[in-house]
């Protein structure tokens, strides 16, 4: 029987790595500076979160796959941008560092103790999944208002991403980021030139304000956990691999800390572009497709030291351009997250009260509403579930 070897599979590898960094980067990367914007990041300092996420990305996924030899793939926290992006209104951008480096250090104790990282596995995936829904809902209502400020840019958007959805789904956000691009450059729609450099990294030591802590660093942990790092794992276990979840927890959660400061707000497990490079498309052999991570780390590495560059480039955007095609590359995830919401007929009552106290956006004792819209979900939950118990 012949032997299955790398070396004939390095052009599958390959491109299954850059389709995974392509759609990784450009599917959320508006969303990720509005969410830096939203915490009074200047524009070198959106340059560099998106820099050393980059650079946190590739240096985790390297450590995870290459230790455990499996197609482990290390993403930024979309939701945890649209929680910025939504919630964050007030608050300075050395605050958010401190609830960044809160975030990282409570993954890192999810690793190192069971019991809670046990109480993470246990929390209801309604509940979690209508947080997210929640989130992500206020972003994406934004849409019909930037197409109704400027039909003649957003509405050709909106009209493509629909149409490839039927066609090429995973690759309708990129198409569409491209076509925004384009749309602005042949209607004179740029505000500003676009400057061409490698990107120099910021650094801001992060400030304790409790309130944040509390209404940012845990919602912020909580949201990246159940949404980003558990799919994460159950994309991995669905193509046959057992990952290492301690590892994982403890290598992501000591990225986010370490790369805080210069804007990082949070690294996890890759969900829905883990699947391009964990399945038999990237290689037939599944000990064998870690290898991917080779050209995934070095694009990823070539995308931070460009991403002044993107930033400065999708900066120059519109506001309505801007905000529909963010919005549009949450649709997907905000379907998913209302499907698993109503997965359980059991939850529902309790999944819709989290969904909607965290949609309203409201603001108590200065925590904002995704915690409050969590505690109000599981009080309930936990009442009707001893309620059936007596």
């Amino acid at each position: 029987m012949t032997e299955v070897t790398t070396e004939r599979h390095w052009p599958s590898l390959i491109s299954s790595a850059t389709a995974a960094v392509i759609v990784g980067f450009a599917s959320t990367i508006l969303v990720v500076i509005e969410g830096a914007r939203a915490v009074g990041a200047n524009p070198a300092q959106q340059a560099s979160v998106a820099a050393i996420l980059c650079f946190a990305m590739a240096a985790a996924s390297f450590i995870l796959a290459v230790r455990a030899r499996m197609p482990i793939m290390v993403a930024w926290s979309t939701p945890g941008a649209v929680l910025l992006a939504t919630s964050a209104g007030g608050i300075t951008f050395p605050q958010a560092i401190g609830a960044f480096v809160l975030a990282g250090a409570l993954t890192v104790l999810t690793a190192l103790i069971t019991p809670l990282s046990r109480a993470i596995e246990r929390m209801p995936a309604s509940i979690a999944a209508a947080m997210l829904a929640g989130v992500l809902l206020r972003y994406v209502l934004w849409v019909p208002t930037a197409a109704l400020g400027s039909p003649a840019l957003v509405m050709p958007l909106i009209l493509a991403f629909f149409a490839l959805r039927f066609v090429v789904p995973m690759y309708a956000v990129p198409v569409i980021v491209a076509l925004g691009l384009l749309i602005a450059g042949l209607t004179g729609a740029f505000d500003q030139g676009v400057t061409l450099a490698v990107t120099p990294l910021t650094f801001d030591w992060p400030e304790w304000n409790p309130q944040v802590l509390i209404s940012l660093g845990i919602p912020l942990y909580l949201v990246t956990m159940a949404s980003q790092n558990l799919p994460g794992f159950a994309v991995l276990r669905a193509n046959g691999y057992a990952p290492p979840v301690s590892a994982c927890l403890l290598v992501t959660g000591l990225g986010s800390i370490l790369s805080a400061p210069f804007g990082s707000h949070a690294i996890n497990l890759a969900a829905i572009t883990a699947s391009l490079v964990a399945g038999p498309d990237a290689h037939p052999d599944p000990a064998r497709r870690w290898k991917m991570i080779y050209p995934y780390t070095v694009l990823y590495v070539v995308f931070g030291l460009a991403a002044g560059t993107f930033v400065s480039m999708l900066g120059a955007l519109p506001k309505e351009l801007v905000t529909a095609i963010a919005g549009l590359a949450l649709f997907s995830p905000l379907m998913g997250g209302i499907s698993a919401m109503m997965k359980e007929p059991r939850e529902i009552e309790a999944a819709l009260v989290t969904f909607l106290t965290t949609a309203s956006g409201i603001t108590l004792f200065g925590i904002g509403a995704a915690f409050w819209g969590l505690l109000a979900g599981l009080i309930l939950w936990g009442a009707q579930r001893y309620a059936r118990r007596i």
